[in-house]
């Protein structure tokens, strides 16, 4: 199959998004003919593993430049106001969309690929131009995740993300070419349920045009720091990676932990992984509830270097009260570590009954004491933490990016055998003629 992949933030050396681009660009190169469409900001990486594939950088003009500078350096101040930072850096985005179609939209038309796959920005508020073209060839879009609520019962954290300014979402629907993304692929990826059911009624797309895909996979080597057993010593180490920021929960985990039986807290230790602007509050509330020589603090770690944590460890706690994707608890799961997880966004969907527990978020002291209970039981039912560590071993195998790789190339000899069958279309799109040529 020859593949147009265009994934504008796909980097193996950054974190989130930019690497789960990479990620799926890397697995789905090993089984097609696969050209690579991305933005220049990407190039120096890439080419450190570029083994003579097919990549094409496009570049940015000098004002898009000098505007993504200024942007960026308005954005690094402090706790990051997400709905503003999408509306702002959307031109950054824009000037590709629009260059990738003046390169390839000819190509396209003309039929040169069997599938046109958009992976990035996985936020669903965005028009992808080169769909205007494929009228001949297949078109799919995602894995896109997003527009998860904050649960009623925390709207604090909700203030303290600035959610009050979703109603930014709505400039999406009034961008050109927005919602004929949607109306036009041949596939949709869903990267939650939510997600699914909330593009599925904006645009009233059939059901068989779009399908529940995770967006975050885990790397085959994480699986083989899996714990062989339970612990037998007595201890119990519990887990926490993420950005200390008032929604990731930290401080909900660590009054969970000030109210364990008193033989409980002799054996039990929690690590939190990672860096913010909650750090200080944290480690004040800590001490005030006893519990500093309980938690241990390592500040901000290296994406490669988390995995002895994992190992390391016996239980991972995550209480984040709003989750698209939630990368670590899959890490976690691969690590044979059960998980204790809020049912609200991707996260809860990870988890089933045997490898952990969802906790709904009705309220916070609610989730606290779920917390509480879920720590101790799996504290003192040894057999049922060994049972639910084999079971997260084994659903995180479902994850792994050679699978998911293989799941995505199914889909598209699915859409592509489809488009065959189907008659062909009375309303031809009419693509303005966009000049040929390869930048990069």
């Amino acid at each position: 199959m020859k593949c147009l992949l265009i994934i504008n933030q796909c980097n193996p050396e950054w974190a989130s998004v930019p690497l789960v681009g990479y990620n799926f660009f890397d697995g789905i190169s090993r089984g097609a003919d696969v050209t690579l469409v991305t933005h220049i900001r990407n190039r120096t990486a890439l080419e450190k593993v570029r083994n003579g594939r097919k990549i094409v950088y496009i570049p940015e003009s000098a004002r898009v430049q000098a505007y993504y500078r200024l942007v960026s350096r308005f954005l690094n101040r402090g706790n990051v106001n997400w709905p503003v930072a999408h509306a702002l850096t959307y031109p950054v985005y824009a000037e590709f969309n629009r260059r990738v179609y003046r390169e390839f939209g000819a190509e396209v038309s003309e039929g040169r690929y069997d599938v046109v796959h958009a992976l990035t920005p996985i936020l669903p508020r965005y028009p992808v131009k080169i769909v205007e073209a494929c009228e001949g060839t297949p078109f799919i879009l995602g894995p896109v995740n997003g527009g998860v609520p904050f649960p009623k019962a925390f709207s604090k954290e909700a203030r303290q993300e600035f959610a009050h300014f979703n109603p930014l979402r709505i400039f999406s629907r009034l961008i050109p070419g927005y919602a004929k993304t949607y109306k036009n692929a041949a596939k949709v990826l869903a990267g939650s349920t939510y997600t699914h059911t909330m593009i599925r009624d904006m645009f009233g797309l059939d059901p068989s045009r779009i399908e529940l895909f995770f967006e975050n996979g885990i790397p085959a080597s994480f699986f083989s720091t899996g714990k062989a057993s339970s612990p037998q010593d007595g201890s119990f180490e519990l887990l926490f990676v993420g950005r200390l920021v008032p929604y990731k929960g930290a401080d909900m985990l660590i009054e969970a932990l000030s109210g364990l039986e008193g033989d409980i807290k002799e054996h039990i230790r929690l690590t939190i992984v990672g860096d913010g602007p909650e750090k200080d509050h944290l480690i004040a509330l800590a001490g005030r509830l006893g519990m500093a020589r309980l938690v241990r603090f390592t500040g901000w770690v290296p994406q490669t270097e988390t995995a002895s944590y994992y190992r390391s460890s016996d239980l991972f706690c995550f209480p984040s009260i709003r989750e698209f994707g939630g990368a670590v608890v899959l890490e976690a799961m691969a690590s044979g570590l059960p998980s204790i997880v809020v049912n609200n966004g991707g996260i809860g969907e990870y988890i089933t009954d045997e490898t952990g527990f969802r906790i709904d978020p009705a309220s916070r002291s609610r989730l606290i004491s779920g917390m509480k209970e879920k720590i101790g039981l799996l504290f003192h039912d040894r057999s049922l933490h060994h049972r639910m560590s084999q079971a997260a071993a084994k659903r995180a195998g479902m994850f792994e990016w050679g699978v998911k790789s293989g799941r995505i190339l199914d889909i598209y000899r699915r859409v592509i055998q489809e488009k065959a069958q189907a008659p062909a279309s009375g309303d031809k799109l009419s693509p303005a003629e966009p000049p040929k040529g390869k930048a990069g």
